[in-house]
């Protein structure tokens, strides 16, 4: 079905590569890194192109900025802010800036593999990759005659706290949200 004109969009990114590897030289500039590189840029230029009015927020909350992007979506969908909602994720990796600074704070796995909620973890892979999921409230979306493929049952947002890191994940929190 077509996106109705109070459609929000809801971007979760991480580090600006592009940015990065733009402004190497300053003699070098290109006055488009001004509307390129700004974080906010990622869904206003899709709200721009599609005519959507609804919120247009770019989320950065490191690993879990496309999750964190899902759960206002639904807040906003919930409180009626929205009535739909294009939701999504996107990394690339255009610059080793940000690999040479992770490399220094440790953060990579030397292994190249994430062990995520293993003993065994020593780091996490950068990974590039795009994705969107278009949502709305469930009893619109039959109204509408939509292909529903999901429920969202639920959503939430927590914090690590202290950990044994800046970088690194606290199970224990984690499992309290």
């Amino acid at each position: 079905s077509s996106l109705s004109r109070k459609t929000g969009v809801f971007i979760g990114w991480m580090h600006n590569d592009y940015q990065n590897e733009a402004s190497d030289s300053f003699l070098n500039l290109n006055p488009y890194i001004a509307t390129g590189a700004a974080g906010s840029f990622l869904p206003g230029r899709l709200a721009y192109y599609l005519g959507l009015e609804g919120p247009s927020l770019a989320i950065d909350t490191a690993c879990s900025s496309s999750l964190v992007a899902l759960h206002l979506a639904c807040l906003s969908l919930s409180s009626g802010e929205c009535e739909a909602a294009l939701v999504g994720g996107v990394n690339v990796i255009v610059s080793p800036t940000t690999n040479i600074l992770t490399c220094k704070l440790q953060a990579l796995s030397p292994h190249g593999h994430s062990l995520a909620f293993d003993a065994r973890a020593d780091g996490y892979v950068r990974g590039e990759g795009c994705g969107i999921v278009a949502i709305k409230r469930l009893e619109d979306a039959e109204r509408a005659g939509d292909p529903v493929l999901a429920v969202i049952r639920g959503t939430a947002v927590g914090h690590n706290g202290m950990s044994n890191g800046l970088t690194v994940p606290n199970s224990q929190a984690q499992e309290r949200v």
